[in-house]
């Protein structure tokens, strides 16, 4: 009787959390699909507003892609004299930091620190670098990262309200047909930025701040005292501190910027394992702060929950999964095992970004990537491996919460950038994801220059 009383719970439980985030994207994906922004756009000031922009690169052992990079930044079409870019050479044993000096010395507007005491994570290098710059706007990227030549204008137009404490742009992958895991990544990034970002965004909720491509307001900034050297998502923590401190996050869907990435499962379990974990620190963190904020709406309230929760969703799945296998094993009533087993193959395709089926898809026929969507059968695969790190994330942060947890770096080979020629302008179309002509691109009846 206490078994079955437990199942019902847990299945009830269950259903409700599954619920609620199946009705979230489902709503994100009609938006997306048919809806129109309820927010201002700041297209007609980008390349009008120009601050003071420092633009921050983190690097760890980078050699293969910093140069990559550093080039590009002498291409933005930005104002030299109002653009600062500070490499931080973050204890590397590799040429990085003699690359970033060659770059340094041929171009005044770009600095390097190195820190013989780095390999300490990514936080503890920008606030390093922090320290040293001189923009009322802090943007990052990563150092595997391509932006489009008048990136830094798009990103820095919605800082133009005051209101804004930080941007977002949109990342999209580079090195897709390298592996089957890359084209996975592919499809998640389509569906998490085209639509999920994109909708955020217009329906006035809370896009999030990704970790690069993107940036702050250095008064917000320095309000929430920098980056948490303790928390492994460092960028939904700033996030939600920017949104508690009452400032706006702003997503720019048209502000592009090509990543590397991860190319095996075992990359990708340990990518997700630190993000997962980041993630889960950040909802025992601030859920509490949240729902005591008195400026923010019931649905910001739910909307940001819901974000900050979204990693224990494969937990949820997988305990799902379980209570189906033990009500079966334990030959208890027919209706919990098939209930649960149903309700967990329908949710998964509705639950969260973890790749949901219909968001994907809308979001491939939005960039024209029908081509790609064979490949959706292949996130059955990433979300069980997801489960299972999900899951092993969250008993080792229970186990050492206030531990130290090791920022575990992603390796980059450079094999990121053999697609870019097309992005530049010279080969044309690139699988269909680009129509390139005269060094622009034509989308959705709009040229952009890249």
């Amino acid at each position: 009787m206490i078994v079955e009383a437990l199942l019902n719970f847990l299945i009830a439980f269950s259903s409700m959390v599954m619920i609620a985030y199946m009705v979230r994207h489902f709503l994100f994906t009609y938006h997306g699909l048919f809806g129109k922004p309820m927010q201002r756009t700041f297209e007609r000031v980008a390349g009008v507003y120009q601050p003071k922009v420092t633009v921050l690169i983190p690097a760890h052992n980078e050699e293969m892609v910093i140069g990559n990079l550093l080039e590009r930044m002498t291409e933005l079409t930005y104002p030299k004299d109002k653009l600062e870019v500070i490499v931080i050479d973050d204890g590397s044993t590799d040429r990085t930091g003699e690359i970033a000096d060659k770059f340094a010395k041929e171009y005044n507007f770009i600095k390097v620190i190195h820190r013989s005491n780095g390999g300490a994570g990514k936080p503890a290098a920008l606030n390093e670098g922090l320290k040293f710059s001189n923009g009322e706007i802090i943007l990052t990227f990563d150092a595997d990262y391509y932006p489009q030549l008048d990136i830094i204008e798009k990103l820095v137009a919605p800082f133009i309200d005051p209101e804004v404490g930080a941007v977002q742009g949109r990342v999209v992958v580079a090195n897709e047909d390298e592996s089957i895991v890359s084209k996975v990544v592919t499809l998640e990034r389509i569906g998490g930025y085209r639509i999920d970002q994109l909708a955020r965004d217009d329906l006035a909720l809370v896009p999030q701040y990704g970790g690069t491509v993107g940036g702050f307001r250095r008064k917000m900034l320095e309000e929430v005292g920098g980056w948490d050297t303790t928390i492994l998502a460092e960028d939904t923590d700033l996030t939600v501190r920017s949104i508690l401190k009452g400032y706006q996050v702003r997503y720019v869907n048209d502000a592009e910027c090509y990543e590397e990435a991860v190319t095996t499962w075992k990359a990708y379990w340990r990518q997700r394992y630190r993000w997962a974990k980041g993630h889960m620190q950040c909802a025992m963190k601030h859920l509490k702060a949240v729902w005591k904020a008195i400026h923010l709406s019931l649905y910001e309230k739910i909307e940001l929950t819901l974000l900050l929760c979204i990693y224990f969703l494969p937990i949820l799945t997988l305990l799902g999964w379980t209570v189906g296998v033990t009500a079966y094993m334990l030959h208890l009533k027919p209706i919990l095992p098939i209930y649960v087993l149903i309700l967990s193959a329908f949710t998964y395709s509705t639950v969260g970004s973890f790749a949901p089926f219909f968001e994907i898809g809308a979001a491939a026929y939005l960039d024209g990537r029908r081509r790609i969507l064979w490949l959706l059968p292949a996130l059955t695969f990433s979300f069980v491996i997801m489960a299972f790190c999900c899951t092993k994330a969250f008993i080792d942060l229970l186990i050492s919460r206030d531990g130290n947890h090791k920022w575990v770096h992603t390796v980059h080979n450079g094999n990121g950038y053999n697609g870019l020629n097309g992005i530049n302008g010279h080969n044309g179309s690139r699988n269909g994801l680009h129509t390139l002509n005269d060094g622009g691109r034509k989308r959705n009846g709009r040229r952009m220059r890249l």
